[in-house]
């Protein structure tokens, strides 16, 4: 079936072999598995087409959901001139020539959508280049994109386009496919009720991966062909486990580290361990997950548990000594040291809370009692006199004021009642009562 847009079918297109995902294209919104939050009548996408008026639109989800199937169904719905265009193989002469033939339908009564495929590999420049034509209505832009639209696309481009998000395709849209495609084959998958599970894990979402596993499967013979029903270990052994969606430098990098994060946060180690697994999985550079469980230790776990910093140290060094796979295992010991650690966030507000403050004061001039006096002058002007050597104070504590003449005092630390800090609040409540005895006393 050639594609609205296209110029035919040739005459033997027929006859030459399809891949299954092209066979099992839906021919219908009412086909696409997965997106029915989109597309169901009283979804977004569905009220468009119900009014024959689409808005130009951004597509964003992870690979094989359906971005560029949906696109041309749109047009097929609305009789738009569907023109599909690559980002990464096209430029700025490919889209002049695009524009110029919308131009030329336009003036016949046709509309034209211009499908982008990875809209996100243009650079700012060419985004700019499509505003004029999408305001005046020459093309109806449908972008797709796995990346974030907030951090890829220019802030003009998304005021004009709505941005609908793609869900990753479930367990049940996965099913779908599976049953569809062994409709369309007239054969079962030769795998047992594990095997198939396995295979829908297998393809992490991509409808489109896991018919391409099912192309490899059913190429094998059948169980009455002599094939045999294949279990687990069968599968993986027969065909290749997605590669996990992650990059590195883009939004998969931060979701994960701050999923990481987070779980830590909750104390939820065995989740900590799961996003440990997937981003060393996905290829993230060990030193990175060091670094960031370093700074958990200092602001999550702070106070309450003062070796985690010590322990983050040691497990960044270990690693660093002994490399990979190695050194991941000192990574997990430290994840688990970290979510099961008593947590506070104490030492963190204190110092935020002292930064506050230093600014709103500005350049206020410490007490002189606490000012040394090396020179006879600085004496005179009353550097150092009345400083009380706490030493030699009863109980160690002079109970002396320590903030800038005219700050009142502040307190920044409030330690939690959780792990170490729970002495050191009785050290601090312990002070404050010495100070307000002596502030009595004089």
């Amino acid at each position: 079936m050639a594609r609205m847009g296209d110029a035919g079918a040739g005459l033997f297109d027929g006859e030459a072999p399809r891949p299954l995902a092209d066979r099992l294209r839906p021919r219908g919104l009412g086909e696409v598995v997965g997106q029915e939050h989109l597309l169901k009548p009283e979804g977004p996408l569905g009220r468009m087409v119900a009014a024959r008026r689409l808005a130009s639109m951004i597509l964003w989800g992870p690979p094989g959901c359906g971005k560029t199937t949906i696109a041309r169904l749109l047009a097929q719905s609305t009789e738009l001139h569907f023109e599909p265009l690559s980002a990464v193989f096209s430029g700025v002469a490919d889209l002049r020539k695009i524009f110029e033939a919308a131009r030329g339908r336009r003036t016949a009564g046709q509309g034209t959508l211009l499908f982008i495929d990875e809209i996100h590999r243009f650079n700012r420049a060419q985004q700019d280049g499509f505003l004029p034509y999408v305001e005046d209505g020459t093309v109806t832009l449908v972008g797709a994109t796995t990346e974030n639209p907030s951090f890829e696309l220019n802030a003009a481009l998304l005021s004009r386009a709505q941005v609908f998000v793609l869900n990753r395709l479930d367990d049940a849209a996965l099913e779908r496919l599976l049953a569809r495609a062994e409709e369309v084959t007239e054969r079962a998958l030769p795998l047992d009720a594990d095997a198939r599970a396995a295979l829908k894990a297998m393809a992490d979402g991509d409808g489109r991966f896991l018919l391409n596993l099912c192309e490899e499967l059913f190429a094998l013979p059948s169980p009455g062909e002599g094939g045999t029903v294949l279990d687990t270990n069968a599968l993986t052994a027969t065909v290749q486990r997605r590669a996990p969606v992650y990059d590195k430098a883009q939004e998969g990098h931060y979701n994960l580290i701050s999923a990481l994060h987070k779980s830590l946060r909750g104390s939820d180690t065995d989740a900590g361990l799961y996003w440990l697994a997937r981003m060393l999985a996905g290829g993230e550079d060990p030193r990175f997950i060091a670094r960031r469980l370093t700074r958990f230790a200092v602001e999550d776990v702070g106070m309450a548990d003062p070796g985690a910093l010590t322990q983050s140290i040691a497990a960044w060094e270990a690693y660093e000594r002994l490399g990979s796979p190695e050194g991941e295992l000192a990574l997990a010991q430290l994840v688990i040291y970290l979510g099961t650690a008593p947590k506070s966030n104490a030492g963190y507000n204190a110092y935020k809370g002292a930064m506050r403050a230093a600014k709103e004061t500005g350049s206020l001039m410490p007490p002189k009692h606490i000012l040394n006096a090396p020179t006879k002058l600085m004496k005179q002007i009353g550097y150092g006199a009345g400083y009380e050597y706490d030493h030699d104070s009863a109980d160690g504590f002079s109970g002396q004021n320590y903030f800038p003449d005219g700050m009142p005092r502040r307190r920044f630390y409030d330690p939690v009642e959780r792990g170490f800090e729970r002495e050191i609040r009785k050290r601090l409540d312990y002070w404050a009562k010495l100070r307000e005895r002596r502030a009595a006393e004089t």
